[in-house]
């Protein structure tokens, strides 16, 4: 598993972009025709080098997600059990409405996100960077309300609570045109009805079976 706490230096900073790279990669790799993928497709094998740092959130309303499970880092950040709570709690009261915002553009549009934090210094704790990457799932009735998420941090956590400053956000809307063409066809194609079989129809009698054949007088010597 990545050490992704220790002060950053080039080194770590590169091991940790190349891990969320990863991340990323994974639910990609779940779009099944450019699609968004079912929260039931994710397998924590396929995310194994950044479980302590992952989560699965769910949408409760607009702009409001709450973490319906946590990797043990983000309980260590806060000092606390995070699961249940909004997924606002890891960042300042003042930038709440910025991640609210782009919450919406995840589950509506849909969109990916990656946020770059930094938590102040203080007394008994050093300041810390961080990042936080969330893209979009759909729940077991296809609607896009779940959301897989990556929290990674840089420094000491030192005294807990720590909350998170906004110092960049990304909304990266999804393409889901082929995804939703594709659907189209193929519910089209469920609901179109059978194409009629081919009846054999035999070739219509010469008269109709009650007209009885003219008879015909016939002359013999």
């Amino acid at each position: 598993m990545a050490d992704l706490r220790p002060a950053g230096d080039k080194a770590h900073t590169a091991r940790v972009e190349a891990d969320l790279q990863k991340f990323v990669s994974y639910w990609s790799g779940m779009r099944r025709g450019g699609d968004v993928p079912l929260r039931t497709e994710i397998d924590p094998r396929g995310i194994e080098s950044l479980l302590s740092n992952a989560f699965i959130a769910e949408k409760v309303a607009p702009g409001i997600a709450r973490l319906r499970i946590a990797g043990t880092h983000l309980s260590d950040v806060m000092g606390m059990e995070v699961r249940g709570m909004p997924l606002s709690a890891l960042i300042a009261p003042e930038d709440r409405g910025q991640l609210a915002d782009a919450l919406v553009d995840l589950f509506e549009r849909p969109a990916t996100l990656r946020l770059d934090l930094t938590a102040p210094g203080g007394i008994r704790r050093a300041a810390m960077a961080a990042t936080l990457v969330v893209l979009p799932l759909r729940s077991d009735l296809g609607d896009i309300s779940r959301a897989l998420g990556c929290f990674v941090t840089s420094g000491p956590i030192g005294s807990t609570p720590r909350r998170f400053k906004v110092v960049a956000c990304k909304v990266t809307p999804l393409d889901l045109t082929d995804a939703t063409a594709t659907g189209f066809r193929e519910e089209q194609a469920r609901l179109a009805p059978p194409a009629p079989k081919a009846r054999h129809e035999r070739p219509a009698p010469l008269s109709h079976p009650s007209e009885r054949p003219y008879l015909r007088l016939v002359h013999s010597d």
